[in-house]
């Protein structure tokens, strides 16, 4: 039995009344590599020229370039570029279409803010194992049980190159390629509601895509792997917490753990999940928002919009490299507009809704996610009311050693509370490792990491 009967025939047998969404026919994969990308982004320039053509992304280091452990590693390969546009709010209208509400919002609400729009750079490369991975996906990858569910065929690439469903770009979302295995020292800062910025946290970090490791782990529904130590501040120094997630999140939900320093012993976290408030944000999102969204797709129904022209973070060397001193890239109630980098790029736009029955604290959420980076993008969200909540973003920069748009750097503004953080962001002595050894499965057990020394 050929894999198209099969995902046919796993379709047909789909339990109960959920339904099965197939890949896409060989004919129509042939466009990837040719009039699409690699992976599935259109390859032409838009009809202006204010989008380029994509031509492979940026793979070669610039001139100067050392690898190192230390902030301002990557250097800005676009540091001579100057603004084509400057958006602010008395402009703003001419630009609307292209601006998410909640971006329109924040100009709206802080007329010293703006926008500084730059050529846009297609910078996004991957390996070609990736492509490769993204070709075979084409035809074979499906999801089960109305989207909430992925099938396990799917790997080592992007899952759905050729998306028909909102379900299918979100999933592209949550399995966006990164190296399998990264670390990081970063910090989170949340500016509050009278503009007093403060740190919530310095974190040490292990993340493992093993949606893309290519000997995989033990259970192989498992996609994603997150381990946190606490470094500050310093009543927590030494808490950590982690948790799995699981290509069918119905019959294995996120399992989530922490472990307290004062007690010495791990116990399970099942609310680290959805819209409970994360203490690592200082409060500002939730579990299931994190660099835009994370966990199960099971309370909403997501529906794809279609593809548009959007002005979004792009290619932000400057911020994660060089605005890295105490509070230097916080202002009172946005980002130092000086440090950011926006520019203009075909997304995807996904709108979810609450679906009936279903606890969430929004009714409604809005994704704009990048055709060539799909974790690189921005996110609306509203209460029960249908008034604007929240505005998300990503800020990714292309890692031009490691071949991944990295996507990691991500803001939050409560427009209810007036407060937002930045997270993930090097402190003056953090960094970002692309490039580490894979650790064997019983040194990432909770008990293991808890009894370690949190080295």
């Amino acid at each position: 039995m050929n894999v198209l009967k099969a995902g046919i025939l796993a379709c047909t047998l789909a339990v109960g009344s959920y339904s099965c969404f197939a890949a896409v026919s060989a004919d129509e994969a042939k466009a990837l590599g040719t009039t699409l990308t690699p992976v599935g982004a259109i390859k032409a320039a838009n009809a202006d020229g204010t989008i380029p053509e994509w031509t492979g992304g940026l793979t070669t280091p610039p001139a100067g370039y050392t690898p190192k452990l230390a902030p301002g590693a990557y250097i800005d390969p676009f540091k001579g570029d100057k603004p084509v546009l400057r958006i602010d709010s008395k402009n703003m209208a001419q630009y609307a279409d292209k601006l998410s509400a909640g971006t329109k919002e924040l100009l709206k609400r802080n007329p010293d803010y703006y926008l500084d729009i730059y050529p846009t750079h297609r910078t996004a490369a991957y390996p070609e194992a990736v492509y490769a991975g993204t070709k075979r996906n084409a035809t074979e990858c499906k999801t089960l049980q109305g989207g909430v569910t992925l099938d396990p065929v799917c790997r080592g690439g992007v899952a759905f190159p050729i998306p028909k469903t909102g379900n299918e770009v979100m999933w592209n979302l949550l399995t966006a390629y990164t190296p399998p295995v990264r670390s990081h020292n970063a910090r989170s800062y949340v500016v509050d509601t009278a503009g007093h910025p403060y740190v919530a946290n310095e974190l040490d970090s292990y993340t493992e895509t093993t949606f893309y490791m290519a000997e995989g782990r033990s259970n192989p529904q498992k996609y994603y792997q997150l381990y946190i130590v606490t470094q500050n501040p310093a009543r927590e120094r030494g808490g950590m917490l982690g948790y799995s997630d699981y290509l069918d999140p119905v019959k294995q939900p996120r399992q989530a753990w922490q472990f307290d320093p004062g007690q010495r012993r791990v116990k399970l976290a099942p609310t680290f999940a959805y819209d409970t408030p994360s203490s690592q944000t200082g409060g500002t999102t939730f579990f299931d928002e994190a660099f835009l969204f994370s966990g199960a797709m099971d309370r909403f129904d997501f529906k794809l919009i279609g593809k548009k022209e959007m002005y979004i973070p792009y290619n932000n060397y400057k911020l994660a490299m060089q605005c890295v001193g105490e509070n230097q890239a916080l202002k009172a109630h946005t980002l130092d507009p000086a440090c950011e980098r926006w520019e203009l790029h075909r997304v995807w736009v996904v709108e979810a809704t609450l679906k009936p029955g279903m606890r969430h604290a929004y009714s409604k959420r809005v994704f704009y996610l990048d055709e060539d980076a799909p974790a690189s993008g921005m996110e609306d969200t509203y209460d029960g009311g249908g008034n604007l909540y929240k505005a998300l973003y990503t800020l990714e920069f292309q890692v031009y050693d490691a071949a991944t748009p990295y996507a990691a750097i991500f803001s939050a503004f409560d427009f209810t509370k007036g407060n937002y953080s930045l997270q993930s962001i090097l402190g003056p002595t953090g960094y970002y490792n692309f490039h580490i050894k894979v650790p064997g499965e019983r040194e990432l057990t909770p008990e293991a990491l808890a009894g370690s020394g949190n080295d």
